[in-house]
């Protein structure tokens, strides 16, 4: 029986899904996604790690945190101050926000490498950006990629088939309807960690652009970054890596910098704003000088809050040492897990950076699992998945508490897998699975 129907944000989100192609505008944020007919979906307000939804009912987000992009926790006062104050200045006008030049010059301080940025204001379109300029610079068109970045057509373009029927092979989940097939053979994915893939890439085809994620799901390999960097330098691409995720985790800026590996050009956001749309693309200026002989260009990336969102937290990480108490934190929730799954007798482990736990589940039917911890942890005040991206917020009481409540439901969970009936216990469908990534 579904313990949620009468949720007002359930049934809002069965309402949107009529009226709004998909529900909403990211496949991450969808319902489905977590609990797809019990999801609370909607939030009136959020503070810190703490969400109320439409029922004002509360929660504590062990989950997704804004898809990663509240490093700081939700409504920061000092942030969302520097935001006020930049609005009540007027947000937009006829000439350029002077907090536009401050942060091109702070990110450029936190780069040594860095020469020149643009801005933009989601992950996607700075991507895009970046593999224009790129692309620009080299005068190669076809890209080479390791990760996931993004929804526009140059990245799409990778899973258009010689046949259509078999379009999406490549990255399942990742449908490129719409993508024009004259795109086809311009992108090219490799593996993380599989240089022999990237080389035999890069010998059979002109490649111009190389772009990739530092570090996801798998373990940062530094010896396989440092041999994407020779290629691409003998190849005569541009190296971009692609830190819009990883990037404000590990350390203000990209994550990069902490291993001596100097790409020709980063993409950072997400956590840059502290849930204001803000993004950049540094790079040298031999690259980045390219921008001025294609059209790059868009009114609302002149806007103001971005910039002094990401100013104040830059500030913040500098005042607060806010990497060290994301990694402190992030090594305690992967331990106190791993001793758990272990006590539990449950087969995960826990993956991805450090700021970012990330639980690979490998019992039988993974995906019935993840929709029972989540329904159940949600009964229990919390919004859980098997991903969870810690925040300034967040702190060992609160792990603590969170790990003691998931003990509970991974002891449910173990018997019912054991008993082989965890499915009978759902309140209702299945959750869906992301698509592929390569990292």
């Amino acid at each position: 029986m579904n313990s949620y129907k009468n949720n007002p944000g359930v049934n809002l989100w069965q309402k949107a899904k009529k009226i709004i192609p998909g529900g909403n505008q990211l496949l991450s944020k969808r319902a489905e996604m977590f609990l797809p007919e019990g999801w609370p979906s909607y939030y009136k307000k959020a503070k810190g790690i703490e969400i109320w939804d439409l029922d004002d009912k509360k929660y504590i987000d062990m989950s997704i945190m804004g898809i990663g992009s509240c490093i700081l926790g939700y409504a920061n006062s000092e942030v969302n101050k520097a935001v006020k104050d930049s609005i009540d200045r007027a947000s937009m006008s006829t000439l350029n926000c002077h907090e536009e030049v401050e942060l091109a010059e702070k990110l450029i301080e936190l780069h040594k490498w860095a020469e020149m940025v643009r801005f933009a204001r989601t992950g996607g379109e700075a991507c895009a950006m970046a593999v224009r300029i790129a692309r620009a610079a080299s005068g190669k068109d076809k890209v080479a990629f390791c990760g996931y970045h993004g929804w526009h057509d140059w990245y799409l373009a990778s899973n258009i088939a010689e046949e259509k029927n078999l379009d999406g092979h490549l990255l399942p989940g990742l449908e490129p309807a719409g993508v024009p097939r004259g795109l086809k053979g311009t992108a090219l994915p490799f593996n993380y960690g599989k240089i022999s893939e990237l080389k035999s890439i890069v010998s059979s085809n002109e490649i111009g652009t190389i772009i990739m994620e530092v570090e996801r799901h798998k373990d940062l390999d530094i010896s396989f970054l440092k041999n994407v960097r020779k290629i691409a330098k003998k190849a005569g691409a541009v190296l971009i890596f692609d830190e819009v995720s990883s990037g404000f985790r590990l350390r203000a800026g990209g994550m990069h910098m902490l291993y001596d590996i100097v790409p020709d050009m980063v993409v950072l956001g997400k956590a840059m704003g502290n849930g204001f749309p803000i993004t950049a693309v540094l790079g040298k200026k031999k690259v980045m000088e390219h921008a001025q002989d294609t059209f790059i260009s868009s009114t609302f990336w002149t806007e103001r809050t971005g910039y002094a969102a990401a100013l104040k937290v830059i500030e913040m990480f500098d005042k607060h040492n806010v990497s060290a108490h994301l990694v402190k934190t992030g090594e305690y929730l992967k331990n106190k897990l791993e001793d758990l799954f272990k006590r539990k007798n449950f087969k995960a482990d826990v993956v991805g950076i450090t700021p970012v736990p990330i639980i690979a589940i490998n019992e039988e039917n993974p995906m019935i699992v993840k929709t029972f911890f989540t329904q159940e942890m949600l009964k229990r005040g919390y919004l859980a998945s098997n991903l969870t991206y810690l925040s300034y917020s967040h702190d060992k009481e609160i792990i603590d508490d969170f790990v003691m409540a998931a003990g509970e439901v991974i002891q449910q969970a173990v018997k019912g897998i054991r008993e082989h009936r965890l499915k009978e216990v759902l309140e209702g469908p299945v959750c869906h699975s992301g698509f592929k990534r390569l990292t």
